[in-house]
């Protein structure tokens, strides 16, 4: 069976994510639930487990969800990191460029060279392509990185000239990475439903839920600050499937 926490682990964040599952593992195992022993790291943390009948618990993006996956897993719940400016169960991106670069604002730098993880990205893609849109403002992705991590790296490296990080990608970023000192925050796209935990269709919903309650109200407050995680928000699935679905970015038109 598979079980990730994909979306935020890192090196940092890898022995807290280890900690939350276990919890869940164990809560569902005393309801007589099978889960397997560790978190699924790889490919099968992100699409691949995500479309999978083996699929007990992840965290998928809400593009992915919207585009792909709505007929194929059910949302658990939504976690609540307590972003700033943002709702319970909410987040947005923050746009980044390089300090020293004169960018004040998103409308100083709209038009120039904007990196994107993926074009199956709320947080990279569609939200910044939303929010160019209700602006009126040019949108020229030019380089693809794969990771919130590398656009961010690549704007202070200056093979981009600014991107569109999930904000809380961005809060572990500053944390944990030296290049974060070579970027500002210029801007925030709205803020939207954050990444909800699904499982698979066929997978009985409620002692999940209950499980993943449980885990995150036992987390010592170390685990607690590593992770960010304040609670779980329900959110409908309305909710997610109202957000638009924007263009490939090589299809992106220009205003």
């Amino acid at each position: 069976m598979i079980a990730a926490f994909g979306m935020y682990d890192r090196p940092e964040t890898a022995a807290a994510h280890d900690t939350l599952w276990a919890g869940v593992r164990d809560h569902l195992r005393r309801g007589a639930i099978s889960a397997p022993d560790h978190l699924t790291r790889g490919d099968l943390a992100l699409m691949a487990g995500w479309v999978s009948p083996d699929l007990l618990i992840s965290q998928t993006c809400s593009l992915p969800y919207r585009a792909k996956l709505a007929d194929r897993v059910q949302i658990i719940a939504t976690p609540d990191y307590a972003l700033p400016n943002c709702p319970a169960g909410h987040y947005n991106s923050v746009y980044v460029a390089r300090r020293g670069d004169g960018f004040r604002d998103l409308a100083a730098v709209a038009g120039q060279d904007f990196a994107y993880n993926e074009a199956l990205s709320h947080s990279g893609w569609a939200a910044p392509w939303a929010d160019h849109q209700a602006r009126g403002l040019n949108l020229r992705p030019r380089l693809r990185t794969g990771s919130h991590h590398a656009s961010a790296l690549a704007v202070a490296q200056g093979r981009a000239d600014y991107a569109a990080i999930d904000a809380l990608t961005w809060d572990m970023i500053t944390e944990y990475d030296d290049f974060a000192a070579d970027l500002c925050v210029i801007d925030h796209t709205p803020t939207s439903p954050a990444l909800p935990y699904v499982t698979a269709l066929h997978r009985p919903l409620a002692p999940i839920y209950e499980a993943l309650l449980q885990a995150i109200t036992a987390l010592d407050a170390t685990t607690r600050k590593t992770l960010r995680l304040r609670g779980l928000i329900q959110i409908s699935k309305t909710a997610y499937l109202d957000q638009p679905i924007p263009p490939l970015p090589d299809q992106q038109q220009n205003p």
